[in-house]
């Protein structure tokens, strides 16, 4: 059968509407671009990024991740710091014991004041201080960790230095004569350390119901361990 004329474009249009148009070639994905600062800086911001990142995912989290919420490549990460154990390190220092206060110790020497309102002040601050949520997150996940040292170095570098001051000072003005052995001598000033951390604890990570102003709190702590000395110390 013959094909009109009139009909041969008609056909020839729908030929070229069915055949199929090569696909367009996909677009290469836009890099986020880095901004360039000075070393200094970007070792503070990673700083900062992984005491968040590593108290919310704890001490295995991948460098991969904390890359992302750094905002910047592995590559530009192991150029600040060589491997995750130096990060780890920098950020102990940075974020575990970098906030804690020279002045503190000098504080808990002073007998210009009674060793109670020297306890209650330093307590008060170091609640604020240094038991915040972040900082309490990240020194549980040190404890459980069995690679990372964060949690025993902290309490043998600077606990054990607060706890020997606070029994001998608070021994000295009670007439009473600290224990000689230095391990009872700090378990004596952990009764008071470890109510006061543990009352951070049930705030900050146990969510407690009970969510009153902590500063009394801390007072009748430090009330009750002075009064007890006197049952567990003997007379100077």
């Amino acid at each position: 059968m013959r094909v009109k004329a009139s009909e041969a474009p008609t056909r020839t249009k729908a030929a070229a509407k069915a055949k199929p148009k090569p696909k367009a070639a996909a677009a290469p994905k836009a890099r986020r671009a880095t901004v360039r600062m000075p070393q200094a800086e970007r070792r503070a911001q990673i700083l900062g990024k992984a005491f968040e990142y590593f108290s919310e995912n704890g001490l295995t989290g991948q460098t991969r991740g904390l890359a992302e919420a750094c905002g910047v490549s592995q590559r530009l990460l192991y150029s600040v710091f060589p491997n995750k154990a130096a990060l780890v390190d920098a950020v102990y220092e940075a974020e575990i014991a970098g906030p804690i206060r020279a002045d503190w110790f000098v504080l808990l020497k002073d007998r210009s004041m009674t060793v109670e309102q020297r306890l209650i002040k330093f307590y008060r601050e170091y609640y604020e201080v240094i038991l915040t949520r972040r900082w309490l997150r990240l020194f549980l996940y040190a404890s459980l960790s069995g690679e990372v040292t964060m949690a025993p170095t902290y309490i043998a570098r600077i606990v054990t230095s607060l706890l020997e001051i606070m029994v001998d000072e608070a021994a000295h003005e009670a007439g009473r004569r600290a224990p000689e052995d230095p391990a009872l001598k700090r378990e004596v000033g952990w009764t008071l350390h470890g109510a006061v951390s543990h009352l951070a604890i049930r705030r900050h990570i146990y969510r407690d119901a009970n969510p009153g102003d902590p500063q009394p709190v801390i007072t009748l702590h430090v009330k009750t361990f002075l009064a007890g000395l006197k049952a567990v110390l003997p007379a100077a």
